[in-house]
């Protein structure tokens, strides 16, 4: 099998195991995405928007991770910070300790990141995964709507999951 085809392969396979992605904008999205999560005793991916980690910050997303976690300590989630092409981004969402991170840029940039962020447990990603639900549509929504929302989403996709 080739190098090509492996990759494809775990790829896929990651997919298949992934816990479902939900994009937050704001410490309420992940709240509220953690606590239908925890009722629906799912593990929830929480994303970023994209490149969120340019123009908000790694610092922003892990203390945004901490908080919601603190709220919600029975649930369980990882975490995506997209940084888009920025390679300084991408290395300070390394440093801050997010989970995974997306890099879109160059291809041997983004090996250089990889092997940067595996030495560090985090894992590196050259492209978003698909998302389940984006709360975006819902910035202004109150908690209960939101986590209303998230459950729907969570409880639409358990089959695939």
């Amino acid at each position: 099998m080739t190098r090509r085809a492996v990759i494809a392969s775990e790829a896929k396979q990651s997919r298949a195991t992934a816990p479902p992605v939900i994009v937050v904008h704001s410490l309420a999205h992940a709240v509220a995405a953690l606590s239908a999560a925890a009722d629906a005793g799912r593990p929830v991916m929480l994303a970023s928007a994209t490149d969120a980690g340019i123009y908000a910050g790694p610092g922003w997303f892990r203390e945004v991770l901490r908080a919601a976690r603190e709220a919600v300590p029975a649930a369980q989630s990882s975490a995506l910070l997209d940084c888009g092409s920025d390679a300084g981004a991408a290395m300070a969402a390394i440093r801050a300790g997010i989970d995974a991170i997306v890099f879109t840029g160059r291809a041997d940039v983004a090996a250089r990141l990889g092997d940067i962020a595996t030495q560090a447990g985090a894992r590196l990603l050259t492209a978003r995964p698909a998302a389940l639900l984006d709360l975006g549509t819902a910035f202004f929504a109150d908690d209960e709507e939101l986590r209303r929302r998230c459950a729907d989403a969570l409880a639409s996709s358990a089959g695939f999951c």
